[in-house]
């Protein structure tokens, strides 16, 4: 998929809130080395370098698009690679994601092959999307649906090819502790924004769900299923006000 690091950004602060709110999940222990999972272009992994500066801090992220904005000057214990993150590496005393896992399938063995990579008393942090019921991604299906030869099938949400991955915070809670996890935190919470109608809609998808859609498709047919989702968005929402309530699970676990 190639990524618009300008487009992801248009809603940089919206977006922010989530990583705040896994920030201050993360128990302050002396880490070693931690790795940002899906780092994009590496604001929150810059933000892990400076909390914990004796770390030797990682980030990780398929997109070359977004590592080319990613930026470790003058941050000595920070850098970036590009890299698949089921193919990681090593061993943490922190695994951190931000809304990066949603787009890999079968999140109960995905957590445990990332239990594996962390050392004994180490912490895995994640924050995923937890949206995928709401109108906008039904309506971006029903448009995928209507485009299945041009997409050569491809037509839900992220690239399980079906449902969303995304469990709830008690069936992650379950599944850590199934891991072993001594100790447990999962939580569900809404982060809404405000934004322009069905306009608004659109340009907030542009950054993150549409992509994997929009990459398949050659210029023409990306702009005839730009425009004939635009059109089912404004009949779900002909106003100028759109309360886009983004709902989102966040858990920590850390390693007996």
């Amino acid at each position: 998929m190639a990524w618009n690091s300008d487009l992801y950004h248009r809603y940089r602060e919206a977006r922010s809130a989530p990583v705040d709110d896994l920030l201050a999940l993360v128990p302050g222990l002396p880490y070693r080395d931690v790795v940002d999972l899906g780092c994009g272009t590496g604001e929150p992994t810059r933000r892990l370098a400076e909390h914990f500066p004796d770390a030797r801090v990682l980030g990780l992220d398929s997109s070359a698009e977004m590592l080319a904005k990613a930026d470790a000057s003058g941050q000595p214990n920070l850098r970036f690679r590009q890299g698949d993150l089921l193919e990681l590496t090593g061993e943490y005393d922190l695994i951190f994601s931000n809304a990066a896992l949603q787009w890999l399938p079968d999140h109960p063995a995905l957590l445990a092959r990332l239990w594996e990579r962390l050392r004994p008393g180490g912490v895995l942090a994640v924050q995923v999307p937890a949206n995928h019921d709401h109108d906008s991604h039904r309506l971006l299906t029903g448009t995928a649906e209507a485009f299945a030869a041009e997409l050569g099938g491809f037509t839900r949400f992220g690239t399980a090819h079906g449902a969303s991955p995304v469990l709830t915070p008690a069936a992650y809670a379950e599944v850590l502790d199934a891991l072993g996890a001594a100790e447990v935190t999962a939580l569900s919470k809404v982060y809404p924004v405000v934004l322009p109608g069905a306009e608004g809609v659109l340009d907030w998808t542009r950054g993150t769900a549409l992509v994997p859609y929009l990459s398949r498709l050659g210029r023409a047919d990306a702009a005839r299923f730009t425009a004939a989702y635009l059109a089912r968005l404004r009949e779900r929402w002909p106003g100028e006000r759109v309360y886009y309530a983004f709902t989102r699970v966040l858990f920590t676990a850390r390693r007996g």
